[in-house]
């Protein structure tokens, strides 16, 4: 196997009794990589993620972590790898600082202050390092989440949602601060439902849907192929879709949160145009649908908002 590979699954599986969580799925994250990993509520990411993190056992499958087995190569190749997983949870009437010293000890390290001023440093907090968690704003608690992520020097960092309930300054910092990690040569592996944020950060994708994968690829790459889908927007876009629907040139038109998208070939937009203004509608825009929250929404053929 490749050695710039640091995460591989191969037809992993995942059953609790009679539900299947994840079926077949195989990922390959290269080193170095922003890996966003995508899919509903109830998708699998989630099992997906314990299972990578040695929380759960694959009912059936096998996960490769720098090129070697997760399964016989446990204590090991976790400490090679931080992760946060939903909502950090911290002492809120300790200081930031004494929070990873603790941290740090239950993950079987003793706690090395110039590593915690390290990841302090990082996420820029060093500052307010020996002040209590409860003064810290969601976006600082957020960000001394991912500074525990990454005490022991990781090579694989695992984030979980690290932008929920956030405020879009949060959003940002958060931002900034993955793709920061990402220059250092950190790999970093991103579940997140916050679209136009992992368009923003993320070089490849995958998208899972009912615990098996949808699709897997660089993002700008898989965005460009959707080259003849194309957003417009009109008064009366129900019925302007059911129109487009009954012309044979037209391979499909469906309405996503009152834009209509349009399946058709570029050379056939002149013709859609006059169809449309004849016909008595008005027409504000058409552009081609290059945005990871369409392409997502395509992929699914489900109308999420």
């Amino acid at each position: 196997m490749n050695n710039d590979i640091v995460l591989y699954t191969e037809h992993l599986t995942k059953r609790f009794k009679t539900v299947t969580a994840v079926e077949d799925l195989n990922l390959s994250v290269r080193r170095g990589d922003i890996f966003g990993f995508l899919g509903p509520n109830g998708s699998g990411k989630s099992t997906t993620i314990r299972m990578v993190l040695g929380l759960i056992k694959p009912t059936t499958g096998e996960i490769r972590l720098f090129n070697r087995s997760l399964k016989n190569n446990r204590e090991d190749l976790l400490r090679k790898i931080g992760a946060l997983v939903e909502k950090p949870s911290f002492y809120n009437y300790l200081s930031a600082r004494r929070n990873l010293e603790i941290l740090a000890t239950l993950t079987h390290r003793h706690p090395d202050h110039l590593d915690i001023d390290r990841v302090l440093d990082i996420v820029a907090l060093l500052n307010r390092a020996d002040d209590k968690v409860k003064t810290y704003s969601q976006g600082m608690k957020q960000r001394l989440g991912v500074a525990q992520a990454l005490l022991g020097n990781p090579e694989l960092i695992i984030l979980d949602e690290p932008t929920a309930g956030l405020d879009p300054e949060g959003i940002k910092e958060i931002r900034h601060l993955i793709i920061q990690l990402a220059q250092q040569g950190l790999t970093v592996f991103l579940s997140s439902h916050i679209l136009h944020e992992v368009e923003q950060m993320c070089r490849t994708m995958a998208i899972i849907d009912k615990g098996r994968l949808v699709v897997q690829g660089g993002v700008k790459h898989l965005l460009n192929s959707e080259s003849d889908i194309f957003s417009v927007k009109v008064d009366r876009p129900e019925e302007a879709a059911d129109l487009l629907k009954t012309r044979e040139w037209v391979e499909s038109a469906k309405v996503l949160s009152g834009t209509i998208t349009v399946k058709i070939k570029e050379q056939q937009i002149p013709v859609m145009t006059e169809l449309l203004v004849q016909s008595g509608f008005h027409i504000f825009a058409i552009q081609p649908r290059r945005s990871l929250e369409d392409y997502f929404l395509s992929k699914l053929k489900a109308d999420y908002v």
